[in-house]
C-alpha cells in the first residue's frame, strides 16, 4: 500500500555512518529543517514524486494548518471552535500561515463569526474567549496587508462599533474593537466616514475615564486616527469638540495627572494629539494678510488703541493714518506708514497678528507696560514689540512643528498644553515677556536683534525640556534660565571646545586621539555583546513585535531572533536561533539606502524613522534590516558594526564621546600646567657658549 500524501521520505547522512532513508511527516521535516544551518538550500524529495524545496514544504505545512483550522473554527462544538480560535490567534502573525488561511476565505468565516454575534452573552466566559480570539486573529490577518480594508461590510463595522459603545463590554474585546475601528480609519478613506457615524468623539470619552490605561491608549489613538483622516470640512469641527474644556479636563486628570505613570505608547498619543491640536494653527500660519482688507486692518488699529488710547474711536481713522505712524513706530512694527505689510511673509501670517490681539486683550496691563516701557527708552535700545511678537511667533512654530506630521516613536509632549483652553496663546504671552526681559539684560540695541532671539530659542528650549507641568511651572523655569544663566551654561558646555591652540598641545591631542578611539570601539563592541532589543515594524505600534540581536564574545557572529515581548535583560544565545558570521557581512546600509526603506509604505515618508534604519548586508546577497528604538542604539550599533569591519565610526556619539574624553583627558595630564601660558612655538635653543671652562671637575 503506498505511503499517505503527507509522508515524504528523507536521506540524512552524518559523519560516520552511511545516509539512512526515512519516511516523515512534512510538518516535522519543517521542523527539522529550520534547525539546520542554511536550510533553504537543501532540497527533498518524495520517494517517487516531484523534488520539493524546504520553503515549499513549509508552506504546505501551513496550508495544511490553515485547511485544519478552518474546519475545526467552523465546527458546532463550542469547546473545539474555542481552541481553533485561540490557535488561530497565535499563527496569524506569520505571513505564510495568513496568506494560506486567506486564501480558503478565512477572512469572511471570521467576518461572518463577529456579524453573527448579536446573541451572545458576553458574560459568558467562553463566548467572551471566542470573541476574543476571534477579533485578535482578524487584526493580525487584516495587518499583514494582503486584502483590503475596503472590503469589510457595513454590518462588520457595526458589530465592532456596538462592542465600542457597549457599556459592559470584556476589556480584551473593547481593545481588540477599538484597535480594528483605528486600523480602518487610517487604511481606508471610505471606512472612515462609516466609522465616524458609528463611533463620535463624544462616545469614546467614557473610555477616557476609565483605570485601564491600555483602553485609555486605545481610545486616544482611534480620536487621533479621526482627527488625522478627517476631510478639511470636518477638520474644524473635530477641532472645535478636541478644545472644548471638557475633554481637555478628562485627559489632563485622567490620564496625565492619574494615579499610574504614563507608558511609552500613551506618551505618543498624547504627543499625537498635541501635534494635531496645533497643526490647526496652520492655516491662519500660512495665511497673509490682505492691507486692504478693512476688517484685518481693524485689527491693527485695535493694537494702538489699547496702547495709546484710553477709548475706542476709529471714525475717520483712513483720514488720520499719517498721524498714527508714530504710534507704529513705537509698537515696534518694521512698517510705520503701513504695518499691515509687515504680516504679508508666511510663516508666521496672521498668527503673529492673533496672538498679538490675544496679548492687547486678555493681558491688557502685560501689554500695555511692553509697550510704554520700550517708548521711553533710548532709540537705540528699545525692544521692537511688533517686529518681536512677529519673529517669535514664527520662533515657537518651528519649536513645536507646527504644520508637520506626528514623527512615528516620538514621546515628546508637553502636560502644561493640556491645562488650558488657550494654551498656545498663553505659551505666546509667557515668551513675548522672556523676550522683552531678555532684551533688556542683554542691553540689546537693533543690531542685536538676531542675537537675542538665539539667546531666548535657548531659553525656550531648555525649559521645554524640563517638561513643566503648567503655565505658572514654565514662568518659574524661565526665571532660572537668565540671561547670565545661559552664558554660564554655554561657557559649561563649551569647556572642550575652546582649548589651546598652540602646535605642542595639538600634537599631544593627536598622540591620545588614537587611544580614545579604541577605548570607544571596545565600549561599542561590549554594548554589542550585551544585545539589543529591536522592534518589529507593521501598521499599528500597540500590537508590538520583537526581535533581539547581540554579538558573540569572541565578536566573530552576531546572532540574533524572534521574541513574544520586550526583555527585561540580556536574552541568552540559546534562544536566538539564527546567525550571521562576521566575515560574511559586505557592508552596512543606512536611511533611504536600506532595502525596508525603500518599500512603499508610510515608513518611506517617516523622517524619524529614517534617520533610525540601517541594514546589514551579507552573503549571499541577503539584509538583516534594523529600525533602532532611538538614536542612541542606532549609533551603538552603526559604530560597532563599522569597527568590525575595520571601517572609521562616524557617528554624532562618536564624535560627541571622543570630544568629551578627549577634554577629560587633556585637561588631566595638562593639571600641573594650569595658569602657565603654552608658547605657541618651542624656545629657542641657546648658542653653544665659547669654552667650558666653567665646568667642574669632580676628580
Amino acid at each position: 500500500m503506498p505511503p499517505p500524501a503527507d509522508i515524504v521520505k528523507v536521506a540524512i547522512e552524518w559523519p560516520g555512518a552511511n545516509a539512512q532513508l526515512i519516511e516523515m511527516d512534512q510538518c516535522a521535516v519543517c521542523v527539522l529543517s529550520w534547525s539546520l544551518s542554511g536550510s533553504e538550500q537543501f532540497a527533498l524529495r518524495y520517494a517517487d514524486g516531484p523534488q520539493l524545496y524546504i520553503t515549499e514544504i513549509f508552506g504546505l505545512c501551513q496550508a495544511r494548518a490553515a485547511r485544519q483550522l478552518l474546519e475545526r473554527i467552523q465546527s458546532h462544538g463550542i469547546d473545539a471552535r474555542l481552541e481553533a480560535l485561540k490557535e488561530l490567534a497565535k499563527l496569524s502573525a506569520d505571513p505564510t500561515f495568513a496568506t494560506e488561511f486567506i486564501n480558503m476565505e478565512g477572512i469572511g468565516t471570521l467576518a461572518r463569526l463577529v456579524e453573527s454575534g448579536t446573541h451572545l452573552n458576553f458574560l459568558s466566559l467562553s463566548f467572551g474567549e471566542m470573541l476574543a480570539f476571534t477579533l485578535t486573529a482578524f487584526l493580525e490577518l487584516m495587518d499583514h496587508g494582503i486584502v483590503s480594508w475596503d472590503l469589510i461590510s457595513l454590518s462588520f463595522i457595526k458589530q465592532i462599533a456596538g462592542y465600542v459603545n457597549q457599556p459592559m463590554v470584556d476589556v480584551s474585546i473593547l481593545q481588540r474593537s477599538l484597535a480594528i475601528l483605528e486600523s480602518m480609519v487610517l487604511n481606508s478613506h471610505s471606512l472612515y466616514h462609516r466609522v465616524a457615524q458609528e463611533s463620535t468623539v463624544g462616545q469614546l470619552i467614557g473610555h477616557l475615564q476609565v483605570s485601564n490605561q491600555e483602553i485609555q491608549t486605545y481610545a486616544i489613538a482611534l480620536i487621533n486616527a479621526l482627527f488625522l483622516k478627517a476631510p478639511e470640512d470636518r477638520r474644524q469641527e473635530m477641532a472645535s469638540t478636541l478644545a472644548q474644556k471638557h475633554l481637555r479636563s478628562i485627559i489632563l486628570n485622567h490620564v496625565i495627572r492619574g494615579n499610574r505613570p504614563i507608558k511609552a505608547e500613551m506618551a505618543h498619543q498624547l504627543y499625537v494629539l498635541q501635534v494635531l491640536t496645533f497643526n490647526l494653527l496652520e492655516e491662519r500660519m500660512m495665511t497673509k494678510m490682505d492691507p486692504n482688507d478693512q476688517s484685518q486692518r481693524d485689527i491693527i488699529f485695535e493694537l494702538r488703541r489699547i496702547a495709546f488710547d484710553g477709548e475706542s474711536d476709529l471714525t475717520g481713522t483712513e483720514k488720520r493714518k499719517a498721524m498714527y505712524t508714530k504710534d507704529y513706530k513705537m509698537l515696534g512694527f518694521t512698517n510705520h506708514v503701513n504695518p499691515a505689510m509687515d504680516f504679508t511673509q508666511t510663516p508666521p501670517g496672521m498668527l503673529a497678528l492673533d496672538n498679538m490681539l490675544y496679548l492687547a486683550r486678555v493681558h491688557q496691563d502685560t501689554y500695555i507696560r511692553i509697550v510704554l516701557e520700550n517708548s521711553s527708552r533710548e532709540d537705540k535700545h528699545e525692544c521692537p514689540f511688533g517686529r518681536c511678537a512677529i519673529e517669535l511667533t514664527r520662533m515657537l512654530c518651528e519649536i513645536l512643528q507646527v504644520g508637520e506630521l506626528p514623527n512615528e516613536g516620538c514621546n515628546d509632549y508637553h502636560p502644561m498644553f493640556f491645562t488650558h483652553d488657550r494654551a498656545w496663546e498663553e505659551f505666546f504671552c509667557v515668551c513675548i515677556q522672556l523676550l522683552n526681559k531678555t532684551w533688556k539684560e542683554m542691553r540689546a540695541t537693533a543690531e542685536d536683534f538676531n542675537k537675542v532671539m538665539q539667546v531666548v530659542r535657548e531659553q525656550i528650549t531648555r525649559a521645554l525640556a524640563m517638561k513643566p507641568s503648567s503655565i505658572d511651572q514654565l514662568k518659574n523655569k524661565l526665571r532660572g534660565l537668565n540671561y547670565s544663566e545661559i552664558l554660564r551654561l554655554r561657557q559649561s558646555e563649551r569647556m572642550s571646545q575652546d582649548d589651546f591652540q598652540s602646535p605642542p598641545i595639538i600634537e599631544l591631542r593627536e598622540r591620545i586621539q588614537p587611544e580614545i578611539l579604541e577605548l570607544i570601539k571596545q565600549q561599542r563592541l561590549n554594548r554589542l555583546c550585551e544585545g539589543s532589543c529591536f522592534r518589529k515594524l507593521g501598521n499599528r505600534r500597540r500590537q508590538e513585535k520583537f526581535w533581539f540581536c547581540r554579538l558573540s564574545l569572541n565578536h566573530k557572529v552576531l546572532h540574533y531572533g524572534d521574541l513574544d515581548e520586550s526583555p527585561q535583560g540580556e536574552v541568552p544565545f540559546e534562544l536566538l536561533s539564527d546567525k550571521i558570521p562576521i566575515s560574511d557581512i559586505k557592508s552596512v546600509l543606512t536611511g533611504k539606502d536600506c532595502p525596508h526603506m525603500k518599500e512603499k509604505s508610510a515608513l518611506k515618508q517617516n523622517k524619524e524613522v529614517l534617520e533610525l534604519a540601517f541594514s546589514v548586508l551579507y552573503d549571499p546577497d541577503e539584509t538583516l534590516n534594523f529600525v533602532a528604538p532611538n538614536k542612541y542604539e542606532y549609533c551603538i550599533w552603526t559604530d560597532g558594526l563599522c569597527a568590525l569591519l575595520g571601517r572609521e565610526m562616524g557617528s554624532d556619539l562618536t564624535r560627541s564621546d571622543l570630544d568629551t574624553l578627549m577634554s577629560m583627558e587633556m585637561k588631566l595630564r595638562l593639571l600641573d600646567l594650569e595658569n602657565i601660558t603654552i608658547p605657541e612655538a618651542p624656545p629657542p635653543v641657546p648658542k653653544e657658549p665659547s669654552s667650558y671652562n666653567f665646568t667642574y671637575n669632580y676628580s
